[in-house]
């Protein structure tokens, strides 16, 4: 009976430490490029596919747009673009994590856009819809219309718990293109980029909607502002028309700023390794890097590196990984834009593979997980030595100009046309 109760023991403790281990394992992937805003995460991942292709959970039809996935309590959500009464609207959609099966739909504007095209039309050209991607916090989920409307909705139900017409509640001209900013959460704010005079970087509160601060002239682009913390301080980083811009985020104080020249658009977000800090744009721009110093309670910004042209990251945001830049670098070279690896402190090249085009790239257990705008999916070791591919499978059809998602042992990958689940995760 003693060693019974032993091996029972035993063998509860066993399973307790496999269930911590499956949960420590495993993570959410709650805002646009993951949990640390850094396109990174901690699940152990296969780092060998089959030849077949990672399983196929399930795929449904995401209609046109740009959105990514985001994924936190079983559910998986993305924007997607759908007539109603009569009209194309913006919808926030809620997808069963485990079948795919759609739970609720909410429309949060009309989808009208400047430029692009319809699906088909041109080479480059994947259709005009959503560029946006929700952000989970809690029981919420936090959605950003290309028009500026920010909405909080209930995540069981969809119901909306608060909206925002931040264009017309402040005032400023919306930019060409629209928004394609996703709501940045840190802590208990939602920061957006406006161009609302004297407005221009503005912090929401998370619980209510209500502004929580506002200032500075530096006008919105397309990129997504990130949180990072650099030389112990943690701040919120705007990519805004004037370069880069650092503010405390519980106050808006600005700790430190960096031009960066502004043509046409800018889409791709910074990135921040230790401390420095990248950013790019396309139109000519090109790419460039900026070491932060800190002299007491003084920050201070100075330029590392700058290659006019060269080192472009159009709208895909590359990763930072031990050193190296990790990411699709190019403007404008549909289904022929290179993968690269980048040395961050010097902008140099380090290796170069094309075939990818525009689209995305996260990373995992040292490897790259990367969704070019094929739909295939492409496993890479994180490697500045050489470009080394381990595996690749189309996933989905249609144009993919978005970021992949990793939660639970699935990657998730969304196109113009559908969006997939697949088993990527160790048992």
């Amino acid at each position: 009976m003693k060693f019974d109760v032993q091996n029972k023991l035993a063998g509860l403790l066993v399973a307790g430490i496999l269930v911590q281990t499956s949960l420590v394992n495993a993570a959410d992937w709650p805002q646009y490029r993951g949990p640390g805003h850094d396109a990174t995460s901690t699940e152990k991942i296969l780092t060998q596919w089959p030849a077949t292709g990672l399983k196929a959970i399930w795929k449904t039809p995401t209609p046109t747009g740009f959105s990514s996935f985001t994924v936190s309590q079983g559910k998986a959500f993305t924007v997607v673009r759908r007539a109603i009464d009569g009209a194309d609207q913006e919808v926030c959609i809620a997808l069963e994590a485990d079948t795919g099966k759609e739970l609720w739909a909410m429309p949060v504007g009309i989808a009208k856009y400047d430029g692009g095209g319809d699906e088909g039309a041109k080479e480059n050209r994947g259709g005009d819809g959503p560029r946006s991607t929700p952000s989970v916090d809690g029981d919420r989920v936090y959605v950003l219309s290309a028009h500026h409307g920010l909405f909080c909705f209930d995540i069981a139900s969809g119901k909306t718990l608060w909206s925002k017409d931040i264009q017309k509640e402040y005032g400023g001209k919306m930019i060409q293109w629209q928004s394609a900013a996703s709501p940045l959460i840190e802590g208990d704010l939602i920061f957006v980029n406006s161009t609302a005079p004297g407005k221009c970087l503005m912090a929401f509160n998370k619980k209510d909607g209500t502004l929580a601060w506002a200032g500075q002239e530096d006008k919105m682009t397309q990129a997504n502002p990130i949180a990072a913390t650099i030389l112990g301080t943690r701040q919120v980083i705007f990519f805004t028309q004037s370069g880069l811009v650092s503010v405390e985020p519980a106050t808006g104080k600005v700790l430190w700023r960096h031009k960066f020249p502004y043509s046409v658009s800018t889409a791709a977000s910074p990135v921040v390794g230790g401390d420095i800090v990248y950013c790019s744009a396309g139109y000519g721009v090109g790419g460039g890097a900026a070491k932060i110093t800190k002299s007491g309670d003084t920050f201070t910004a100075t330029e590392l590196w700058r290659k006019p042209n060269k080192v472009i990251s159009h709208w895909s945001t590359p990763l930072y990984y031990d050193g190296h830049l990790y990411g699709m670098f190019s403007f404008k070279e549909y289904g022929k834009g290179a993968l690269k690896c980048v040395d961050i402190a010097t902008g140099n090249e380090v290796w170069s593979k094309e075939g990818f085009g525009p689209g995305g790239v996260i990373m995992a257990n040292g490897h790259l997980i990367v969704l070019n705008d094929q739909g295939e999916l492409v496993l890479v070791k994180a490697d500045p030595g050489a470009y080394n591919e381990v595996s690749r499978f189309k996933a989905v059809d249609g144009k993919c100009w978005s970021t992949p998602a990793l939660s639970n042992g699935r990657v998730y990958a969304r196109s113009t046309v559908q969006g997939g689940c697949f088993e990527i995760g160790v048992k």
